[in-house]
Order: structure tokens, then C-alpha cells, then sequence
């Protein structure tokens, strides 16, 4: 009997990995991952150790968790947030980092989304 594979619809495919990667795409967000894969955190803990307001720290974190990249757990009137996946997270940020070795400064210096096409 053979077995019929479905197609893969390569758009819809890269659509979604264009998401994954925007979830990343904020320094603040890569900022919030790096310490949740130190362990779990509450918001006031992510505001004072990144210096960042708790409403942006917040606005991130839910975007993170729209992402499926972060969950979140009651604990007393907090809540302490983790990465889903750390592993796979921490596989994909060494990745991004050895890559960002190979290309040197070229990443930087994009006119598009380089370093002074951010400022």
C-alpha cells in the first residue's frame, strides 16, 4: 500500500518562520529570553534586571507567549514566566551567534535593518 505525502505549502511554511524570527526580532525580547533560560521570572524581577518598564516588560512577555515561545505560572498575586522550549531556544540563539560570528560586521552595517537603519 502506498503512503501519499501532502504537499507542503512552502509559503504558508515561511510565513510562519517569519514569525518565529519576529518574535526575536526585538533586542528587549532577546534581552527577556537570554534571562529566562537562567530560570524563571517574575515581571519585577525581568524590570530591574534589564531596566526596562514593567508595561514594556509586560507587552513583551505577551508577545512572547503569543509566540508560544514563553509560559507563565501563577505564583501568589505573580505570576513567574519560563521559556517553552529552552532547549530548542537555546540551540536556536547559539545558532543565531555563530552566525553572527561568521558574517562579521556585515549584519551591522545592513542599510535595512542594520544597526543606524534602527537609530
Amino acid at each position: 500500500m502506498a503512503m501519499t505525502v501532502e504537499p507542503v505549502d512552502e509559503a504558508a511554511a515561511l510565513s510562519v518562520a517569519a514569525c518565529l524570527f519576529h518574535g526575536f526580532s526585538d533586542a528587549s525580547r532577546l534581552a527577556i529570553v537570554r534571562h529566562l533560560a537562567l530560570g524563571e521570572h517574575r515581571v519585577v524581577d525581568l524590570t530591574e534586571h534589564l531596566g526596562l518598564a514593567q508595561s514594556t516588560v509586560s507587552k513583551h512577555l505577551a508577545c512572547l507567549r503569543d509566540c508560544g515561545l514563553v509560559d507563565s505560572r501563577p505564583q501568589g498575586r505573580a505570576s513567574l514566566f519560563s521559556l517553552t522550549h529552552p532547549e530548542a531556544t537555546m540551540r536556536l540563539l547559539s545558532a543565531a551567534e555563530e552566525l553572527l560570528e561568521l558574517t562579521g560586521d556585515a549584519v551591522a552595517l545592513c542599510p535595512v535593518y542594520g544597526v543606524e537603519a534602527q537609530g
